[in-house]
């Protein structure tokens, strides 16, 4: 799926899943194409009950969750795996995540060099992106990484590229509550 297919999916997701799950006891969402994969399972069984102060709600869809009444937090595993991307990638706790903050204040994170691919939406103005991930970040360091996001001094050996200032932007966890990127994905 290109970027902006992406990001048009990610951006009906969470505002979906607000309306339909909103003052439900359970949350409808839809399951990823791959959501039967085994680790999907794997990480499924360690999620966390609580995220931040939000409690862990039922959802009708294999390999997810959501957290907070009304949803703030939606987890989703079994995406197709993601190749090199223009999204700033970082890492939590040992997991790299694409960052897609098109639809801001809902923040779409997701899963880098890891099979299958996990993700996870998170309305700001409720909880910060990096309170979010942490517990969910745990749960899906149980897959083992597979590839990792590089910066460019591991692709141009270290140093500086020549000629090039460092960008000055506000800091990442500034914008979104999210750490600094670590790098983009290695392709």
């Amino acid at each position: 799926m290109t970027a902006p297919a992406r990001r048009r999916t990610l951006a009906l997701a969470l505002p979906l899943a607000l309306l339909l799950g909103g003052c439900t006891g359970t949350v409808n969402l839809e399951a990823a194409p791959e959501a039967n994969a085994l680790a999907c399972a794997e990480i499924s069984v360690r999620l966390p009950d609580t995220v931040g102060e939000l409690e862990r709600r039922s959802t009708n869809a294999q390999a997810t969750a959501a957290w907070g009444e009304p949803t703030a937090v939606i987890y989703r595993c079994g995406l197709p795996p993601i190749g090199p991307s223009d999204l700033p990638c970082f890492t939590v706790d040992g997991v790299d995540w694409l960052l897609d903050d098109s639809n801001a204040p809902s923040f779409s994170f997701v899963s880098y060099g890891r099979t299958p691919v996990t993700e996870v939406i998170v309305d700001n103005d409720v909880v910060r992106g990096p309170e979010a991930l942490r517990p969910i970040s745990a749960a899906v360091a149980a897959v083992p990484a597979e590839m990792r996001c590089l910066d460019a001094t591991d692709v141009f050996g270290g140093g500086t590229v020549p000629g090039e200032e460092p960008a000055q932007t506000p800091a990442l966890e500034e914008q979104t509550g999210a750490p600094e990127p670590s790098g983009t994905p290695a392709p």
